[in-house]
């Protein structure tokens, strides 16, 4: 893994005031990658050595696949309404009253859509979202997603309504292999984050090539406070965001300032972040305020008028994106040095918890708060995935791993259930963890989580990358 101080792809190039901070790609690639009525989580947000303990997760070939690939027929819903201007698809989520929240037919719509435009002379696709319309006072509010529709999930698995149970496997199933396809497409795609960004809207976005913030935006991965773990991907790209402390003139000396706890934090935390911190980490590719994205959309369509070859949209989003933006004053930066300390290169949770009780800041009372909310069997399998994420090669070999762990995250008795319950069921904000604490979640109950599911593998087709 290479530290350059400058970036030849455009998507991550930041603008010349911005330079200072070069870095590594956020999603940086390593040799090995090249050669091969819904309910959302709105309600969530809260403010390197690893131990071997299973092999790398194959991904086997298509004869050998033990499912069926996704149905690629069409398949309509209202919520998802795609649309093609010039050579740009539009993908429009249109499930405002539950903040766009991810339904298992928007993922099926998606992924047929996109199969259909696949050969079709494509040069970019574009994502946006309905706005929110309260009802009661007139206003409206831009969302992007809010996430997953986990509570349709949790009553599948309670067996609580008509739905299929199988909902818990086919739901993440296709889930993730959108997940897939969008970071393997060999087109970029432009997500617009104009408000809120959790859980599944991630998995819908961060894979694209470019993200665009706006002064709306909130970002979070809270999933830890509901029993489950930052998935869609999050194990493939959270261990990859490696931002540069200082400024360093020379590659030796960047390679000495590249730190890992912001992956950590964000993962373990759930912290949600604005625009700043945004662009400060990486994860935004661009800023462009609200008021300016119907400009935006109209000079995206024309881009893909022309006949020339190559990447269309990289020069339409750099005209565009706003320069005033002050990624020094964001939160990441402000506390980079206590994240750095906190959540850098540790072994064990509990490492963390011992660093942040070390420290005699308002930074880490806050944080220790929040993650004594989290489950501490979630947080313990989420820091082993993300270290094993950091050793697996694509991007499907980490969603393989991750339907392997959310598969036993849907077991009966398994945290999840209680989460759900206690945030969007019953609402009473005091879910009883089991076990209630870090030490009492055993390395064999972390590495249950990790097991081979046989049959139900999840599979992609081989030789497939991610394209960042």
């Amino acid at each position: 893994m290479n530290v350059v101080l400058c970036v030849v792809d455009l998507a991550f190039v930041r603008p010349p005031h911005l330079s200072y901070a070069a870095r590594l790609h956020p999603f940086d690639r390593d040799k090995s990658v090249e050669q091969s009525s819904a309910t959302s989580t709105t309600d969530l947000i809260t403010g390197p050595s690893f131990p071997q303990l299973s092999a790398a997760i194959p991904i086997p070939s298509p004869r050998h696949a033990p499912k069926p690939t996704i149905p690629m027929s069409h398949h309509f819903t209202t919520q998802f309404l795609p649309s093609r201007a010039s050579n740009l698809g539009i993908l429009h989520l249109n499930n405002p009253t539950s903040l766009n929240a991810l339904t298992l037919d928007m993922i099926r719509s998606i992924t047929s859509t996109l199969h259909q435009w696949t050969g079709t002379g494509l040069r970019a696709t574009l994502m946006d979202a309905a706005p929110y319309e309260n009802e009661k006072n007139g206003t409206t509010r831009p969302v992007f997603c809010a996430g997953g529709d986990v509570k349709a999930v949790y009553l599948a698995g309670k067996k609580k309504t008509s739905d299929d149970a199988s909902l818990t496997s086919s739901f993440f199933r296709e889930e993730y292999h959108l997940n897939h396809r969008i970071a393997t497409q060999s087109i970029p795609q432009v997500s617009l984050w104009d408000g809120i960004v959790m859980g599944g809207g991630v998995g819908l976005s961060i894979h694209g090539k470019y993200r665009v913030a706006t002064e709306h935006t909130v970002f979070a991965m809270p999933e830890c406070k509901i029993g489950l773990f930052p998935d869609v991907g999050g194990s493939w790209w959270i261990p990859r965001l490696k931002v540069l402390y200082k400024e360093s003139r020379h590659a030796e000396d960047a390679a000495a300032a590249v730190v890992g706890g912001v992956g950590n934090y964000l993962a373990l935390t759930g912290a949600r972040l604005k625009a700043d911190d945004l662009m400060y980490a990486g994860i935004a590719t661009h800023y462009v305020k609200s008021e300016r994205l119907g400009e935006l959309r109209k000079a995206l369509i024309e881009s893909t008028e022309g006949d020339d070859v190559g990447d269309c949209v990289a020069g339409v989003l750099m005209s565009f994106h706003d320069l005033s933006i002050d990624i020094n004053g964001a939160f990441l930066s402000r506390n980079r040095e206590e994240i750095d300390r906190a959540f850098h290169g540790k072994e064990s949770v509990e490492d963390i918890v011992c660093a942040l009780e070390s420290m005699d800041s308002q930074f880490a009372t806050s944080t220790l708060e929040i993650m004594r909310q989290m489950s501490p069997t979630s947080l313990k399998v989420t820091l082993e995935g993300l270290k094993r994420g950091s050793r697996l090669d694509t991007i499907g070999e980490c969603l393989a791993m991750e339907y392997r762990i959310v598969q036993a995250c849907m077991k009966e008795g398994s945290d999840f259930y209680e989460g759900i319950r206690a945030a969007l069921v019953d609402k009473d904000g005091e879910p009883k963890w089991s076990p209630s604490s870090l030490e009492d979640v055993s390395m064999e109950m972390v590495e249950s989580y990790f097991q081979n599911l046989g049959e139900d593998e999840l599979c992609f087709v081989e030789g497939e990358i991610s394209k960042l």
